[in-house]
């Protein structure tokens, strides 16, 4: 409705009304036209990042981690940073436009010649929680930071790094005063990694770790795990699988037992969400991140001594949490990009996130 279908004089054969019903009936359309104008309009797929998908359904992203592209359609800042060994030179990377993909040439005319490094994985939501390598010169710790050029990709046709990680490179973050949940509080995540760059180290992790850099007991963390790691036995196949790290284990399930509905991810491309209220019951689904929908591996009960969960906060990539502060990571892995969100995300809302990934062009 337009306000000149309201102000056009009456038809001819229409009845007559009183004057104060006419006047409160444009009054009645005009609050409603107002309200229309500020009413929140939900993110649509089209044009929207994961982040801003996840905070249309009302579980806001606490952090967003990504060396490919912008996970928000308005993000402009730095991705990552990399140094270079020539001379310790460090260079923020970030999109070629508002939204976009990263800007890889950047990076190719810094690291010219030379070899670089990624120092800093930086956190778009807006919370601060950039995550850094676990060694000298990064968060401290024992390891070193993943090398820069690595592997190299195309996202929507544009050219991309990975952040590639190996046995002995890891990031981490302490993030539980800066919007990561902590204690029983829902939380979900997602990231998008690589069937194709795995091992059964420990731990090819993303998502919520320890403060303390320590193996602190039963749902301490909450991360995503993707590997070919079979910690309680009984697997079926060689993996790798989408799985989750609570502490003391990698559960593909509800229970140290093998969960039949577990499945091996092998494509180049991967999708893997984790989601946990926090009390009760937890979800992980995985898919190819290149064309399908998200497959769910478990939805169900947490296991016997993790509810409630007792968060701690921290960000993990690359590691387990009890790593890696006085020992190094085991894990070969790949990350592209990922997100820790506030709330437990609706199975609509992940469905979208995964629509938004196949529309990214992974390898296209």
């Amino acid at each position: 409705m337009t306000l000149s279908s309201v102000l056009l004089p009456r038809h001819p054969s229409a009845p007559l009304r009183p004057a104060g019903a006419a006047a409160a009936g444009v009054a009645a359309v005009l609050m409603l036209m107002l309200a229309a104008l500020t009413w929140p309009v939900p993110a649509s797929a089209a044009g929207a990042g994961p982040c801003d998908l996840y905070a249309s359904g009302g579980t806001p992203c606490v952090a967003a981690h990504s060396t490919v592209r912008a996970l928000y359609s308005s993000y402009s800042g730095a991705l990552y940073q990399v140094r270079r060994s020539s001379d310790n030179a460090a260079r923020d990377i970030g999109v070629v436009a508002p939204g976009g993909a990263a800007n890889a040439a950047a990076q190719d005319a810094f690291c010219a010649g030379t070899t670089c490094v990624v120092t800093w994985v930086y956190d778009q939501s807006g919370h601060g929680n950039k995550l850094g390598y676990q060694g000298p010169g990064g968060v401290g710790g024992s390891d070193t930071a993943a090398r820069a050029t690595s592997e190299s990709l195309t996202v929507a046709g544009s050219k991309a790094y990975s952040l590639y990680i190996n046995p002995g490179n890891s990031y981490w973050r302490d993030g539980h005063l800066t919007g990561v949940p902590t204690g029983s509080a829902p939380e979900g995540m997602y990231m998008v990694t690589s069937g194709t760059h795995v091992n059964s180290g420990c731990c090819f992790d993303y998502g919520n770790s320890e403060t303390t850099r320590k193996a602190d007991g039963p749902g301490a963390m909450d991360a995503i795990n993707f590997s070919k790691s079979c910690w309680f036995g009984g697997c079926a196949g060689s993996g790798p699988w989408v799985q989750a790290d609570l502490e003391w284990g990698l559960f593909p399930g509800g229970s140290s037992s093998w969960n039949p509905d577990q499945r091996a991810f092998t494509s180049k491309f991967v999708t893997a969400t984790l989601k946990n209220n926090g009390t009760t019951r937890f979800a992980m689904k995985g898919a190819d991140a290149q064309s399908g929908s998200l497959a769910t591996l478990y939805n169900g009960s947490l296991p016997g001594g993790y509810d409630p969960m007792k968060k701690q906060g921290a960000i993990i990539l690359g590691s387990g949490g009890d790593c890696c502060n006085g020992n190094t990571n085991l894990s070969a892995g790949t990350f592209y990009e990922g997100a820790v969100v506030s709330g437990y995300p609706s199975d609509a809302t992940e469905n979208a996130v995964q629509a938004n990934i196949t529309s990214a062009g992974y390898g296209k």
